[in-house]
C-alpha cells in the first residue's frame, strides 16, 4: 500500500492531470456541440491508401511484429520523400526509425537524449506532450516565447530572446514548424538563427514538423537543410496529418546515424513497434504524386478563410495562420480575457468547442486571451459552426 506522505502519481507529472482535449471533448459529447478544439479531421485520407492498409492485412504483411526500425519499404519511402521534396538523403537502414505517431519520436528522442537537470529550450506555446516528455525525462524545460503582432495577424520569434536562453545547461533545442497552436511557419532568417546558435553552442536539434505539408504561401524549410545541421538535427514528422489518419500512429524519425541509434535505443523499451499492416500503407502514401500535396494544401486554404473570416465577423481578432490546420483568435474584443472560462462556456452558448491557449504556455498570462479553433472539418461543418459562432457578435 502506498505511503500516505507520497503521492501515487510520479512527481513529474503531477503538474500535469488530465489533457484539456479529453475536458473539451468530452465537453463537446455532452452538450451536442461542434468540436473545433481537437485537431483531427472528419473525413478519412485517400481510399488508395486506406484499401492499402485492408490490402496488407489480408496479404499478412505485418499483422506479426514488424522490425523494431520499421518495415524496409517504410523506411525507404520515408528517404525518398526527403530527398524528393528537400533533398535531403538519408540512409533507410541506418538513419531511418518508424514509431508510433511523432508522440512516441519526441518522447524517445528527449528521453534519450537527456539527462536529469539538462535544459530543453522549447517555443512556447507548445504542443502539450512536450512538457510532459521534458518532464519524464528529467529535463528542465526553458521557454521563449513566439510573440504576437495584431497589426500583421502573425507570430514571430524573438531570436535575441532565445540565444538568451541558452546557458551552458543547454541540451538540447525543441522547435516546431509549421507551428502548433498558432499556424506560424518560421521563416528562413528565423531557422538561421537557430541553426546558427545551435553549431555555435553545441547543441542538438529535435524538430517537429508533422504539419510539413499544410503551409500556405513559401512552402516548409526542415531545419536540417541548413550549414552544419544534418549532424545535430532529429527530424520528426507523421503520417497523420499529411494523410488524414489520425489513428494510425505511424510516424518517423531521420537524423544521422549516432543520433537515430539514441533514439531507437529508447523506443525500444516503449512500444517496440507498432501498426504493422498500416506501415505497407503509409509507404504507399509517402509516394502519392505532388498532385496530392496540392490539393490537400488547397482543401484547407479554402477551409482556413472560411472559418477566419467568419471568425472575424463574430468579433474575434484572427491571427490568418500560414501553416497547419489551426487558427489563434484574441478573444478581447469580445470583451473577454479568461480563454478557460471562455472555452469553457462557449458550447453552451453557441454550440461549438475550442482549446484554451493558456494551456500550451508555461507563463500562462501571455496566453490567457488567446483560443484556437481547428479547421480540417468538412466544410458544411465549418459553415454550421460560423453561423453559430455569429450569435457572439449579436451578443
Amino acid at each position: 500500500m502506498a505511503s500516505k506522505e507520497r503521492p501515487l502519481l510520479n512527481r513529474r507529472l503531477a503538474a500535469f492531470g488530465t489533457t484539456i482535449f479529453a475536458e473539451m471533448s468530452a465537453l463537446a459529447v455532452r452538450t451536442g456541440a461542434i468540436n473545433l478544439g481537437q485537431g483531427f479531421p472528419d473525413t478519412d485520407g485517400p481510399e488508395e491508401i486506406r484499401e492499402a492498409a485492408v490490402r496488407a492485412l489480408r496479404d499478412g504483411r505485418g499483422n506479426q511484429y514488424p522490425p523494431g526500425p520499421g518495415v524496409p519499404e517504410l523506411r525507404t519511402a520515408v528517404a525518398e520523400h526527403q530527398r524528393h521534396w528537400y533533398g535531403l538523403s538519408y540512409d533507410p537502414d541506418s538513419e531511418v526509425l518508424i514509431t508510433a505517431g511523432a508522440t512516441e519520436a519526441i518522447a524517445a528522442a528527449l528521453l534519450a537524449l537527456l539527462e536529469p537537470g539538462d535544459e530543453v529550450i522549447a517555443l512556447e506555446p507548445y504542443y502539450d506532450s512536450y512538457a510532459a516528455c521534458i518532464a519524464m525525462a528529467g529535463g528542465t524545460r526553458v521557454p521563449v516565447t513566439l510573440r504576437p503582432d495584431a497589426g500583421s495577424g502573425t507570430y514571430h520569434l524573438d531570436v535575441d530572446e532565445l540565444r538568451a536562453a541558452v546557458t551552458d545547461h543547454t541540451r538540447l533545442i525543441l522547435l516546431n514548424t509549421p507551428h502548433n497552436p498558432t499556424g506560424t511557419v518560421l521563416t528562413r532568417e528565423e531557422l538561421a538563427a537557430v541553426a546558427e546558435l545551435a553549431c555555435e553552442r553545441d547543441l542538438v536539434v529535435v524538430t517537429d514538423e508533422v504539419y510539413e505539408h499544410l503551409v500556405f504561401g513559401t512552402g516548409h524549410t526542415p531545419l536540417a537543410t541548413f550549414p552544419g545541421m544534418r549532424d545535430r538535427t532529429v527530424t520528426i514528422s507523421s503520417a497523420g496529418k499529411a494523410f488524414s489518419f489520425t489513428g494510425w500512429k505511424v510516424g518517423w524519425v531521420t537524423a544521422a546515424p549516432p543520433l537515430v541509434s539514441a533514439v531507437r535505443s529508447a523506443k525500444q523499451f516503449l512500444t517496440y513497434v507498432s501498426s504493422g499492416p498500416f506501415q505497407y500503407a503509409v509507404a504507399e502514401a509517402l509516394r502519392l504524386p505532388d498532385s496530392y500535396f496540392e490539393g490537400l494544401r488547397a482543401d484547407l486554404l479554402a477551409k482556413r478563410d472560411l472559418l477566419a473570416e467568419g471568425l472575424r465577423d463574430a468579433g474575434f481578432g484572427v491571427f490568418r495562420p500560414s501553416g497547419t490546420y489551426f487558427i489563434t483568435t484574441d478573444i478581447r474584443p469580445l470583451g473577454e480575457s479568461d480563454g478557460f472560462a471562455f472555452c469553457r462556456a462557449l458550447p453552451e452558448r453557441c454550440g461549438v468547442v475550442a482549446i484554451p491557449n493558456a494551456v500550451f504556455y508555461d507563463h500562462q498570462d501571455q496566453g490567457a486571451p488567446f483560443v484556437r479553433f481547428a479547421f480540417c472539418k468538412r466544410e458544411p461543418v465549418l459553415a454550421e459552426a460560423v453561423a453559430r459562432l455569429k450569435g457572439l457578435a449579436a451578443g
